[in-house]
């Protein structure tokens, strides 16, 4: 089944994968590449939770949902649309919380929400694992690796989310994805990468 993405990673990465588990927090745009992109490269367990449904105007960038899923939660509805292989896939319909009892090694962040961001930093520094701060706006895109370092230094409070383009979605989405593999298999650094489509494309690295 993965002959292809083998031919990249080799066989040792490949059952590295096969015990790896992550949590996806968040089911709408972003979430829906992360979880369409990572469900099917060989991973133990995925976990989405949102408590969020899905409403007319989330469908033009959440791509996995149609207007016959108006009005369901959209972690169900991501769940059965992602199930194409052998990976375990949960639907946690509730609001993100510390005191979640799961067993994972890293958590993606595909929310627009300033506080759950800081629950999630929180959770993840309980658990000693790594997670992946991505958003998108516009024409713009932030990807980050967080393990030490506080998520509050590089946060603005209050501040409301702008439009989104579907292109642009996806490709954060797909950026996250690559950036999670890496996470997963080659314990990279905590990083920063911020990508600016609006005139020429511009993609810039930071180290922290």
């Amino acid at each position: 089944m993965f002959r292809r993405q083998i031919e990249v990673l080799g066989e040792e990465n490949q059952k590295k994968l096969s015990q790896k588990s992550i949590l996806i927090v968040g089911c709408g745009g972003l979430g829906n590449i992360i979880a369409t992109t990572l469900g099917c490269i060989g991973l133990n367990k995925i976990y989405l939770i949102d408590f969020d449904k899905i409403e007319l105007h989330n469908i033009h960038r959440q791509f996995q949902f149609c207007k016959n899923d108006i009005g369901k939660f959209k972690c169900e509805v991501l769940k059965e649309k992602i199930q194409r292989c052998d990976t375990e896939i949960i639907s946690l319909n509730k609001k993100f919380s510390t005191d979640l009892d799961i067993d994972i090694d890293l958590i993606i962040d595909a929310t627009d929400n300033f506080d759950v961001r800081l629950e999630i930093d929180k959770f993840a520094k309980k658990k000693n694992i790594p997670w992946i701060y991505s958003s998108v706006e516009e024409w713009k895109a932030q990807i980050a690796v967080f393990k030490k370092t506080s998520f509050e230094i590089f946060a603005v409070k209050n501040h409301i989310p702008k439009g989104q383009l579907p292109p642009m979605v996806n490709f954060a989405g797909s950026f996250a994805s690559l950036i999670a593999l890496k996470v997963l298999l080659f314990n990279i650094k905590e990083k920063l990468f911020f990508i600016d489509f609006e005139k020429d494309f511009i993609c810039k690295e930071f180290s922290f």
